[in-house]
């Protein structure tokens, strides 16, 4: 005991954080080192945990992570795969320029078809247009209510218990989902009211993980790996949500996928524990490595909020706003991208939902391999970590907002348009690494609640973005579609100047600990 405290040099003020790093401070090389740990230590433990690679406790835990958000990106998506099959007065989805560009008679005579068979096998209600947008809207209903109080939970209660809790509760709700339907459509809204607001606080809750568990040096790398099940969960509920709603019925997308949330909510209290210091499976020379990488960092967990600080700290506003306008293209993207292949590109209706999935599986192919050279640039030391996340964010955002914008122009090829959708969707993955990651950068220990921000504000660019493109596409039918396009590279490519000029890669002053006591740190 007395050894460890000359190591560490404790204070009496010693954060949870740096009690529990005492208990793991020396490295499995033969000895116990003494002295405080130092960089040579660290490569060492670098080295040796290497070896593993893949098969480490922490990308165990990102796999699981992957397979979560892959769930509940199903869950998110599913009513709007099915609910055009739940109604019995949905026709062919109209377009702004209808009149002028109609879809094919076949694409008609298969939707009927389509209907048809999937009426057989469940039930259809009498809902109005206004009633389908309510129920499709309702999951973001308490959208902006929870990020914050969630991200405050996970550090009171445990990411733990609280992330495995929510998706426990919102696969049960989408098992309800059709029972809730059949007793009535305020049931019905008020499930998707409290499934989204728990979806919500799963998905801000579980960076915290990330505080305590990702080293620096492959941050990128995890982090991409947990993202880039949210994209694929895109890619297989677009691609087999309308199958199963023709063959099986509707209720089956419910079923299906709120099981496998179950599934991987039995899996997530099975594998993920709130720091490597209490999982019971993990290496000590794993645990060492963990520990000692983030001790370096100099910035544990914590919740003391130095408030007038994070309010003008210019490299935090560069990140919030990237996020605002990189969601502006994801949104128009999933609202309008199915409507464009169906009305410009006359694809018909069972086509589409397979096209619309291609640009989602490009961006899940390329995120991993984001991640890994960015962390690979980092680990190398070709690049500094400022230098790898803003170029990471410029490639992301220049050059699919020239291929996006160009998509106007080259309609007429029906194979170069789904070409440039593709690869632009694949090349934009690369922010990933880039300045949507890099609130763990600035300020780890704050990193659910600077997620919880970041959420806020790319829910406030899904409020704005399709009300406005609605609008352009109603108010000129013919340039519409350009007009839409040219506005999310506008907005793009202005996130992306603002952080190009203030973001930053190093930890803030702000969120450092500074062995004070609380009232000193909180502003």
């Amino acid at each position: 005991m007395a050894e460890d405290q000359d190591i560490f040099n404790a204070k009496v003020n010693t954060t949870v954080w740096e009690k529990r790093t005492k208990m793991s401070n020396t490295i499995e090389a033969g000895t116990i080192v003494g002295g405080p740990v130092n960089n040579d230590t660290v490569n060492m433990a670098q080295v040796q945990t290497s070896r593993k690679g893949f098969c480490s406790v922490r990308h165990g835990l990102a796999l699981i992570l992957h397979l979560c958000n892959l769930s509940i990106s199903t869950q998110q998506m599913n009513m709007s795969i099915a609910l055009p099959v739940m109604v019995n007065n949905t026709a062919l989805p109209s377009s702004p320029n209808a009149s002028t560009e109609r879809p094919p008679i076949d694409s008609q005579d298969n939707w009927n078809e389509t209907l048809n068979e999937s009426k057989a096998v469940a039930a259809v209600y009498d809902w109005s247009p206004e009633i389908q947008g309510i129920i499709l809207s309702s999951l973001n209903y308490g959208s902006f209510l929870a990020p914050i109080p969630s991200s405050y939970m996970a550090e009171v209660f445990g990411t733990r218990y609280l992330s495995g809790t929510c998706m426990f509760i919102t696969s049960v709700l989408a098992l309800f989902t059709p029972l809730a339907a059949d007793t009535g459509v305020t049931v019905l809204i008020v499930l998707r009211v409290i499934q989204g607001i728990v979806q919500v606080a799963l998905l801000t809750s579980q960076y915290s993980i990330w505080a305590r568990w990702a080293p620096p040096q492959e941050r990128s790398q995890l982090i991409t790996i947990a993202i880039a099940g949210s994209v694929l969960g895109c890619f297989i509920i677009f691609l087999v949500g309308g199958y199963l709603c023709q063959t099986i019925g509707w209720p089956y997308v419910f079923y299906i996928f709120g099981g496998i949330g179950c599934v991987c909510s039995f899996l997530w209290f099975a594998v993920i524990y709130d720091d490597p210091v209490n999982h019971p499976f993990i290496s000590t020379r794993e645990k060492d490595y963990i520990v000692c990488s983030l001790a370096q960092e100099g910035s544990p967990p914590g919740w003391s909020l130095p408030t007038k600080a994070m309010i003008k700290s210019l490299p935090l506003w560069s990140i919030l706003i990237f996020y605002f306008s990189d969601y502006w293209h994801f949104f128009v993207q999933t609202s309008y991208l199915p409507t464009f292949i169906t009305s410009v590109l006359q694809a018909n209706i069972r086509d589409s939902g397979i096209l619309s999935a291609l640009p989602f599986a490009s961006a899940c192919i390329c995120l991993v391999p984001g991640g890994l050279l960015a962390d690979f640039l980092l680990s190398r030391k070709i690049l500094r970590l400022n230098t790898i996340r803003k170029l990471f964010t410029a490639i992301g955002v220049l050059l699919p907002a020239v291929l996006f914008t160009s998509v106007f122009w080259v309609r007429s090829s029906f194979s170069t348009t789904i070409a440039f959708l593709t690869i632009s969707s694949a090349i934009k993955s690369f922010a990933q690494s880039g300045a949507l990651v890099n609130f763990m950068d600035i300020a780890p220990r704050y990193s659910a609640l600077l997620r919880a921000l970041s959420q806020i504000f790319s829910y406030l660019a899904g409020a704005i973005s399709p009300t406005v493109n609605g609008f352009l596409i109603s108010q000129d039918p013919e340039l519409g579609w350009r007009n839409v396009f040219l506005l999310s590279a506008a907005v793009g490519v202005l996130g992306l100047i603002f952080y190009l000029i203030f973001g930053q890669a190093e930890v803030q002053d702000w969120a450092k600990c500074r062995h004070a006591p609380a009232s000193e740190r909180t502003e």
